[in-house]
């Protein structure tokens, strides 16, 4: 159990606060719990070998428990599973969701070690009878494949954090754990808001964490696509009008194909108080999608309007951002490849000081160009270089393996607290 006294506020104000503590998720035997058959089914385009993701994962936990306090989910899911009033709960919560209740018995069994880590890799279905037996279904309860990107369960936004209402079932369960975990974890003060609970819940409300990006403290800009609808976005409009909040919220529409624009932090990213990453086709080329303004004050939407492109809108409300393109500026079809390999999705410790894949060397290169250093995992790993001695870095991990999974670094941490900037 964590010190009872070491207690973590939910702050994250912006995209690029100092990074105080992280959420992440070593992916485990539930990445190998997969095959060729169902990879689809698990939201996956292939299937990862678990030993070279593992280590290219390690890189981001070693650079980030260098500099950071880091929590694991499966250690903190097994400190809130310890209390049997939150199991229970926990568990009646989950046959409900996951229709399961004639594994009811053999969860309420289990250790909550056993219990923790089987929610993550699985329960295996018993073929106690005819049905099960012809059943193509392995597990009774499926493997969470997706969990190793923790962004998307969950967001912390300035001092809440939003569950996610995830638009696939097969990963539903990561936010009732997220939910768990925030509600009843000692080692967070933390308010959560989950759609579901609202007394109006609308079965169209999906969204999730990689679509949500905290620009300012009032400013929001929110992808909408194939996992967060426009529901999901009017559930916030209502929120922050119940709630009298001055808030402008940024939506841009994203293509539905290919599956690399999954989430909108695979376009866009923001790197420093100046400077965000895009991929340039999308927000910057004129296209069919849409940008839109929301603004509310005081309880009432003030405006709703189309605008040009997303960085003209933060512009107006003084975030002047410089786009450094992924992939480069000199032709398309890179700027395509490293996009599909999550080129655009950068996560920040710091000001200026972010993580990305190494084998986008076209988008490594633009950043260089503007002034960040390179710096390898392994050197901030070992000792060898001082993050803080720099003004500009871009700290790369390798990311053969990790890439194909859909997701970067910022799919992959789910900060909680951050410097105010």
């Amino acid at each position: 159990m964590y010190n009872q006294f070491m207690k973590y506020n939910i702050n994250v104000t912006s995209e690029i606060g100092k990074l105080n503590a992280v959420i992440l998720h070593s992916p485990g035997k539930e990445v190998e719990n997969m095959t060729p058959e169902n990879a689809e089914k698990a939201l996956y385009s292939d299937i990862l070998n678990l030993a070279v993701a593992k280590k290219e994962y390690d890189q981001l936990d070693g650079v980030l428990s260098k500099i950071t306090k880091t929590f694991q989910l499966t250690d903190l899911l097994k400190d809130v599973l310890k209390n049997e009033k939150v199991k229970n709960t926990f568990i009646n919560k989950l046959c409900d969701n996951e229709s399961q209740y004639k594994i009811k018995e053999k969860l309420i069994s289990l250790e909550y070690k056993d219990l923790a880590s089987e929610l993550i890799t699985g329960i295996f279905m018993e073929k106690d009878n005819l049905s099960k037996f012809l059943s193509s279904d392995r597990y009774s309860l499926p493997p969470l494949h997706n969990f190793f990107f923790t962004r998307d369960a969950s967001m912390s936004i300035n001092q809440e954090v939003l569950i996610g209402r995830m638009a696939n079932k097969v990963r539903r369960r990561e936010a009732l754990i997220m939910e768990t975990i925030f509600d009843f974890h000692p080692a967070f003060n933390a308010v959560t808001v989950n759609p579901l609970n609202n007394c109006c819940e609308d079965s169209k409300i999906t969204i999730e964490g990689g679509d949500v990006l905290i620009a300012r403290e009032d400013i929001l800009l929110i992808g909408i696509g194939a996992r967060t609808s426009a529901q999901g976005v009017d559930f916030l409009i209502d929120k922050y009008k119940r709630e009298k909040k001055n808030m402008n919220i940024i939506i841009q529409e994203i293509p539905e194909k290919p599956e690399s624009f999954i989430h909108l932090d695979m376009v866009f990213t923001i790197l420093d108080r100046d400077t965000c990453m895009v991929y340039e086709p999308l927000i910057l080329k004129t296209n069919r999608f849409a940008t839109v303004h929301i603004s509310i004050e005081n309880g009432i939407v003030n405006f709703i309007r189309e605008e040009k492109d997303l960085l003209l809108v933060l512009k107006k409300l003084g975030m002047d951002l410089k786009p450094v393109l992924c992939g480069g500026n000199t032709d398309q079809w890179i700027q395509e490849r490293e996009q599909w390999h999550s080129g655009a999705n950068f996560f920040a410790i710091a000001p200026g000081k972010v993580l990305g894949y190494g084998r986008n060397q076209n988008t490594i290169d633009a950043l260089n160009k503007e002034g960040y250093e390179i710096i390898k995992a392994k050197e901030i790993i070992e000792g060898k270089k001082d993050i803080n001695s720099y003004e500009r870095a871009v700290i790369t991990i390798n990311g053969s393996e990790l890439a194909r999974g859909g997701g970067g670094c910022r799919c992959m941490t789910m900060p909680i607290n951050r410097d105010s900037v």
